[in-house]
């Protein structure tokens, strides 16, 4: 392989002058590799190994290529020590790593000939490569896209998060019902990571502090605690087409001592094997169910494990090429991905405090130059609180440094505003303090400490800054801004959806896989007759493939021709998958009672994960299972309505779901969404938006064009000035309109359920029981508008050019939802990373 070297600059960075490699594709070495890895790996020739040997063998052979470039990379940021971010979150939700490395190696189609030529199926052995079950949701996805767009743009970075061995869970659906069952996705090994036993370190919980007084100075030292080793596995993040290859480190935790012989010999052996069931527990589950003390107990753990083993391989990792820790900022910055890794700002206090030293001031300097924080939610009850006495018993050291900054930060506000007329500084301190009424305050840490605070679309951060952080906002102007949200097209378009990435190309090149804006070229072709001809083929044999994978999974037969109306998202109250069944409910009643209306036939798709112990968005799952059995098994309608939730949502059907969408569901309360990434991914293959005016949809509207959206439902100024009101009463629609109040009375009258199974979602909109708030996320008030934004489709949707048109901008109009943009903007505005650049072989 060639070498290569250049300097670039840009002038939101200092660039670095490197040598590396190229990752070049050798068709020949690669086949060799493969039929050698099945025969050494599992004693088989190529014909006897099964498909999932075949998969390890095929991606020990792309890892081999992948790590002299991993090697090379490394050693580049060791040569010329560019300033490095490491970002810190508890989900990478990374889906299959064969085809996205295939994609940014520029080596698929090589690849696809290579296996072509051993009789292999490039497809299926892909579909072997189980998701990697690190993350569950948006915000693991988009750390994932971020970690892409980082070794594609040249920028030296690190995630940092827990190797879970079973993630989220895998769910599957049982009489209709969410089962959670374990998703064991490493149980035939992950052939991409590598484990690095070198890097160990070891974390402490519980026990007590000792404090000896020594020259003037207080020194403090955690004692009795029991430990766990976290050891590091590193999983390479491939740059497109530039040599570069970053790393993922997810940590795995191991006992310091994995069995205690003496305590085996007494007969004690739970005691003998506690370390080991304490490091296990540890890295079993994402989120565990916090809904009881031993949940929330287990997950403050899991963020002290992995931000306390990443912290401590920081600053060793500088400390191996500086002398003073004091310019530790200067070559490292933590990013904060919502209020989990909050820890990183004590635990940094620690380390430079009690083991190298610093004074206080020292230590807060360092610090609060380093950690910047991410906020992901509007939603106040979702910012993470800590009993005191749960934070204070198991980290105790890190209890006390929390303890100090809160006093220091409350003298600041009764120093800023204890002269200040009409303020009260009692009230300041209720709504601002750190540790407040029995309760460590993450979010309020991470804004007080953080030297950045970010929200993630420009209508969240605005919200942030007027209503749920008003006070901080008031204090830290500076420290606010915003970075809206985007998505690798590289992984959404070139690998999720050939046949519209080839065309793309075709049309207007290939500089958009790594400068989307370029697709914007496409608009040209949005009034071509042949080019929307050529698109609708495209999106019609995209639902083709969807359609099978339905039939396959869920025993449902689908139309292509009709309207693919899609919902897949996590299952929250807010995001409204409720809002869209029952009006699935009411179109429903409309065929029966109108059995030859005009309509044009309509496929709904729901995808989602509930919260092990969330009831009401369990509750919602059978909701749509329960109509879906009713409707899809009803001949009177001829299959004018089909309602299909898939099974364990995650990103590879995901890609498959994305390509097939006419309508993209983005119906959350407004207000509500931060920002959503699920909008972005279905623009940009195509598909035409239905929300309401809520996160990343403001700006989505704004680039395509209202007249290429259908957007309806109260605004977010009307939500909060609602809320701040003390709602509304649902009970007048109820009694006032009969559509309304027929769908609502079906919950409860049998006609979904022979039970009082779905009476908790009904009470939940009309509080018939309870002194709560009713309808909380506005639903009904909603609704009517909601169903005549969804008239307005089926009207549009049957003039297949306006289609078409519509569709082709939204795609041509995606260009700045690439998380390309969103990486440079932090960089510019935030990091100010040392870039490197590689000149292309």
């Amino acid at each position: 392989m060639a070498t290569s070297t250049s300097v670039a600059t840009t002038a939101a960075a200092n660039t670095a002058a490197v040598t590396t490699k190229k990752i070049r594709f050798d068709k020949e070495l690669f086949k060799r590799s493969v039929l050698y890895n099945v025969k050494t790996l599992y004693r088989r020739t190529l014909e006897e190994a099964t498909p999932q040997q075949i998969f390890q063998a095929v991606a020990y052979a792309i890892k081999d290529q992948i790590v002299e470039c991993w090697m090379e990379t490394q050693k580049a940021y060791e040569k010329e020590d560019p300033k490095m971010v490491y970002y810190m979150s508890m989900e990478f939700l990374m889906g299959r790593a064969l085809g996205n490395n295939l994609i940014n190696m520029q080596g698929y189609d090589d690849v696809k000939d290579a296996l072509d030529e051993l009789g292999l199926d490039l497809n299926l052995v892909e579909d072997q490569e189980p998701d990697a079950a690190l993350g569950n949701g948006g915000l693991g996805r988009l750390a994932a896209c971020f970690l892409d767009s980082l070794a594609t743009l040249g920028y030296p970075a690190y995630g940092c998060g827990i190797r879970y061995r079973y993630g989220m869970f895998k769910q599957e659906i049982r009489d209709g019902f969410q089962v959670e069952v374990p998703d064991n996705w490493l149980v035939d090994g992950n052939p991409f990571e590598l484990r690095r036993p070198e890097y160990a370190k070891t974390v402490k919980f519980g026990g007590y502090v000792t404090v000896r007084h020594e020259n003037g100075r207080n020194f403090f030292s955690q004692e009795g605690y029991q430990s766990v080793k976290a050891i590091p596995f590193d999983l390479p993040i491939v740059g497109y087409g530039n040599g570069i290859v970053n790393t993922l480190r997810i940590w795995d935790a191991e006992a310091v001592e994995c069995f205690q012989l003496d305590s085996f010999d007494k007969g004690e052996y739970q005691k003998a094997v506690e370390q080991q069931n304490l490091a296990r527990n540890i890295v079993e589950v994402l989120y565990p169910n916090d809904n009881h003390y031993a949940g929330k107990e287990l997950r403050l753990k899991q963020q002290y494990f992995f931000i306390s083993a990443s912290v401590q391989e920081a600053v060793a990792k500088y400390m191996r090429k500086h002398d003073d820790i004091r310019k530790f900022h200067e070559k490292v910055t933590f990013q904060l991905n919502d209020t989990h890794p909050t820890v990183a700002i004590p635990e940094l206090m620690r380390i430079l405090m009690d083991e190298y030293y610093l004074t206080w001031e020292e230590a807060w300097e360092v610090t609060t130059k380093t950690c910047a924080y991410t906020n992901h939610t509007i939603m106040a009850e979702a910012l993470e609180k800590w009993p005191i006495e749960l934070f204070s018993r198991l980290l105790p050291r890190i209890y006390q440094i929390v303890e100090e900054i809160n006093r220091r930060f409350i003298n600041d506000i009764y120093a800023k505003y204890s002269n200040v007329p009409g303020v009260n500084v009692q009230e300041k301190i209720r709504k601002m303090a750190i540790i407040y009424d029995g309760q460590v305050k993450m979010a309020h840490m991470a804004i007080v400490a953080g030297y950045s605070v970010n929200g993630v679309a420009r209508l969240h951060t605005e919200i942030l800054k007027k209503q749920e952080l008003k006070d901080f906002y008031e204090m830290f102007p500076e420290r606010f801004n915003n970075k809206t949200n985007g998505i690798t097209q590289r992984r959404f378009l070139l690998h999720g959806n050939l046949l519209l990435a080839k065309w793309v190309t075709d049309h207007v090149g290939s500089e958009w896989i790594t400068d989307l804006p370029q697709i914007a070229r496409l608009k040209v072709y949005a009034t071509d007759e042949k080019a929307q001809q050529e698109f609708m083929n495209i999106k019609y044999q995209n639902k083709v493939r969807l359609a099978k994978y339905i039939l396959e999974h869920n025993g449902i037969e689908v139309d292509p021709r009709s309207i693919f109306d899609v919902q897949v998202k996590r299952l929250h109250e807010y995001k409204r998958q409720l809002l869209n069944i029952l009006h699935v409910m009411y179109l429903y009643n409309e065929l029966k009672e109108n059995p030859d209306m005009d309509f044009f036939p309509r496929t709904f798709i729901f995808g989602a994960k509930a919260a092990a112990g969330y009831r009401n968005a369990k509750l919602t799952i059978k909701l749509i299972t329960s109509v879906a059995d009713v409707i899809n098994n009803d001949p009177s309608i001829n299959g004018k309505i089909k309602v299909v939730f898939i099974e364990n949502y995650n990103v590879s059907n995901a890609e498959i779901i994305f390509a097939a969408a006419d309508v993209s569901e983005q119906i959350s309360t407004a207000s509500k969404e931060a920002s959503g990434t699920g909008n972005m991914k279905f623009m940009l293959n195509g598909a035409l938006t239905l929300g309401t005016m809520d996160g990343a949809n403001v700006e989505i509207v704004e680039e395509v064009g209202e007249e290429n959206a259908f957007i309806f439902g109260l605004s977010s100024d009307e939500v909060i000035n609602y809320e701040n009101h003390g709602g509304y009463n649902p009970m007048e629609i109820f009694n006032n309109d009969q559509d309304i109040r027929k769908v609502l009375m079906q919950l409860i009258n049998g006609t979904y359920s022979h039970t009082e199974l779905f009476r908790p979602l009904y009470n939940s909109l009309l509080n018939t029981q309870s002194t709560d708030k009713a309808d909380t996320y506005f639903i009904l008030k909603d609704f009517k508008s909601y169903a005549e934004a969804q008239k307005k489709v089926e009207q549009a949707y049957k003039n297949e050019a306006g289609w078409a048109k519509s569709a082709i901008l939204n795609v041509a109009c995606s260009g700045k939802f690439t998380s390309d943009r969103t990486i440079q903007q932090y960089v510019d505005e935030i990091w100010h990373l040392d870039k490197v650049v590689l000149k292309k072989n």
